[in-house]
């Protein structure tokens, strides 16, 4: 066949070929029109569904018509313990009490789920929980990073970020406040602080650093998290060069990058680097007595070197106990920025003044900005209403975290290379829904988690065997893949670590619930950061914390860029040397290994096996019916429950006559020593606990 006609033929069919990403029929855009992501938000209309039972809002209306058209339906609903599970999970990353469990599954109102959702929003450990995933955005970490990885003050910003998502701050305030708080008019300690977002920079303190390279390579950082997070955007590609695929040339990415240009933080790398400008966290009382040491200290001559050395001894020891944090703020003298050709800072081409891309919205000038733009200026045109990204690519992010991928399964990227939506009228409805509720993340959670496509059941068979009936080709693995692209089951996917550590916490009873306050240092293998840390910096050795500090939540272990906690990593936590839009999901054997010998895991089996003994069941099947249910919320079934009892009564036979090996196995974790129990027992109990927590459902979403 003559290749030109092969060629053509190629192409024909591939035309042909309908998308699967297209939900509904949408007019074809002129060849010249900008690639959809930039194109402005359209509310669209909501399609209508013949069978009305099978929506309970637009969001399904939405998947219901796609599945329709593919010959496919939604699966029948979770069961009650598996649903409250899930959405307890999602929306405060913690498993429901046994007491919460039995009134959800007793209440026979209509809105009960509605209610459940309603208590879950309103707790303060929502924060926690979605806060975790902003300060992987934000590249949080409590160390500075490179070779000498020591500490910073930066965890107030970490509290800020809970506090403002416990009260439901609106989306574009959340902005506006982490990019210019200081800028604003009378700017509040707490919108300052909020500030420390653009400080999660590294600073590379080593000797030979160069000052400048090293302020230049924070300030393209926080370019490029900026136009990931709100932008969806590689805007790093156009560093060095203009954008190979999307349009947005050298100059756009350096008239952003001159917003960023004029700070006082960053002074430079190297062994002298200041961390400041830094806000001081004193109390009323504090203050007021800072305020008259330093009037005191005005008042005293020179000569007076006695109480001049006491005073200024006594300002140390306040300034000492005081809590500090890291924030931005603006220099009187502006920088002046010029492009970098080819990326050379040594190189320096035009001058740029700040600017957004051309092919996006304009930037509408405040009063208040002076004779040139400002961050403020940009943070207001990050969320101004005709932004046809944020919406977007923010209200991705949110449904890849409640169904494991994005309706843009490339959420930093939504360029030319990225992919295309699934469901390109549901994302825009979402965009639009949320700037018309004001930008109100809980108000969309709700109605992402009350929708039928979040509350369908996630057994693979069942939608398996549903889709057999209608298309048998579609039952193998890419089928599978398919059921899911579409959304006919409902999300099931291994969970982030910090969120099978607290599980483990949970049903061990152990959790500190206490909230805020300064990272902390949980159990860890011994001997780690002497490993991996840098000697000679007072960083050779994990300071394990004390008594409750040992276990309080993930969201608050100290986070060291270059050894991060052993069992985060290893569940595939981020270093957060930059921005993190997607965690990676591995499955390894290291992850087995970690959860059933950490010694942090071992500390939880022991504390279960103990909670199970002392409760008020007596019975073995009973007790394991107990300890089944504070791990996976669901009571087992009559075959599960029977390899159990089984288990437990090889594990009694094992210990009872190795009484070394039991006392060897309880007595290896920093708990209390337990006197009013057998230790062959509680070694029986704490082998089966461990089990229980290592269940695949147990650290699975489903």
């Amino acid at each position: 066949m003559d290749l030109r006609l092969l060629v053509s033929v190629v192409i024909v069919i591939g035309s042909a070929t309908p998308s699967r990403s297209d939900d509904e029929v949408r007019p074809v855009p002129p060849r010249n029109a900008p690639h959809w992501a930039y194109r402005p938000v359209l509310r669209p209309h909501v399609p209508p569904v013949s069978d009305a039972a099978s929506a309970e809002n637009a969001i399904d209306r939405f998947v219901t018509a796609r599945l329709h058209r593919a010959r496919l339906s939604m699966n029948p609903p979770a069961t009650p313990a598996v649903l409250l599970r899930r959405v307890s999970l999602d929306l405060i990353g913690l498993p429901p009490s046994l007491s919460e469990i039995d009134a959800f599954v007793a209440d026979p109102r209509p809105d009960a789920f509605s209610r459940v959702v309603d208590r879950l929003l309103a707790s303060p450990y929502y924060g926690e929980h979605w806060g975790r995933y902003w300060l992987d955005l934000a590249r949080y970490a409590d160390t500075n990073g490179y070779n000498i990885d020591v500490p910073r003050p930066i965890w107030p910003y970490r509290d800020w970020v809970i506090g403002a998502l416990n009260a439901d701050m609106p989306f574009d305030q959340f902005t506006i406040e982490q990019i210019a708080g200081d800028l604003l008019r009378d700017a509040s300690r707490a919108q300052i602080i909020a500030t420390g977002f653009h400080r999660n920079t590294m600073i590379n303190q080593e000797g030979g650093v160069d000052p400048e390279e090293d302020r230049v390579k924070a300030i393209v950082d926080r370019v490029s998290t900026t136009a990931t997070i709100w932008l969806g955007t590689t805007l790093a590609c156009s560093q060095c060069h203009d954008h190979l695929y999307d349009p947005f040339p050298q100059r756009d990415f350096f008239g952003l990058y001159a917003f960023f240009n004029n700070t006082e933080d960053v002074a430079g790398g190297g062994p002298n680097t200041s961390l400041a400008p830094l806000v001081l966290l004193t109390s009323p009382e504090q203050q007021a007595e800072l305020d008259r040491i330093r009037h005191a200290l005005s008042k005293l001559d020179a000569k007076q070197t006695e109480a001049l050395a006491k005073l200024r001894a006594a300002q140390a020891a306040l300034l000492k106990s005081v809590p500090s944090t890291m924030v931005l703020k603006e220099r009187a003298q502006r920088r002046t920025t010029r492009l970098h050709i080819r990326g050379d800072l040594l190189n320096l081409g035009d001058e740029v003044t700040p600017g957004v891309p051309s092919a996006l919205h304009p930037l509408r000038r405040s009063p208040e900005s002076g004779s040139r733009p400002n961050r403020l200026d940009l943070a207001r045109w990050l969320v101004a209403s005709d932004n046809p990204l944020a919406g977007r690519v923010t209200m991705n992010r949110h449904w890849q975290r409640f169904f494991g991928t994005g309706l843009v399964a490339t959420s930093d990227d939504f360029g030319t290379r990225g992919e295309r939506p699934s469901h390109p009228g549901l994302l825009d409805w979402l965009a639009d829904e949320f700037v018309a509720a004001g930008w109100r993340i809980k108000r969309m959670h709700h109605s992402l988690v009350t929708s039928k496509t979040y509350r369908q059941s996630s057994r693979a068979e069942l939608a398996t065997r549903r889709t057999a009936a209608t298309a048998p080709y579609q039952t193998d693995h890419g089928g599978l893949q398919q059921i899911d692209h579409l959304l006919a089951r409902g999300p099931r996917f291994r969970l982030d670590s910090e969120t099978i550590r607290d599980i483990a916490l949970v049903a061990s009873g152990l959790w500190n619930r206490q909230i805020g306050g300064p990272s902390v240092y949980p159990i860890q293998p011994a001997g780690f950061w002497l490993e991996f840390g840098t000697r000679g910096f007072g960083m050779e050795r994990w300071p394990t914390g004390t008594g409750g500090e040992r276990y309080r939540r993930g969201v608050y272990t100290f986070w060291r860029r270059t050894s991060v906690y052993p069992t985060f990593a290893i569940f595939d936590a981020p270093s957060r040397e930059q921005c993190t839009v997607r965690r990676p999901r591995s499955n390894t054997p290291l992850q087995a290994l970690s959860t059933l010998n950490d010694p942090a895991f071992i500390a939880c089996a022991v504390a279960l096996a103990l909670r199970t003994m002392r409760s008020d069941v007596d019975s073995v099947s009973d007790r394991i019916v107990y300890a089944f249910r504070l791990c996976v919320s669901r009571r087992p079934r009559t075959s599960e429950l029977a390899r159990l009892v089984l288990l437990h009564e090889q594990l009694w036979n094992h210990y009872r006559d190795r009484v070394d090996h039991a006392r060897a196995l309880v007595g290896s974790t920093a708990l209390a020593p337990v006197d009013d129990v057998d230790s062959r027992e509680l070694a029986a109990w704490t082998m089966l606990a461990s089990v229980l927590l290592n269940l695949d459902e147990t650290i699975t979403k489903g």
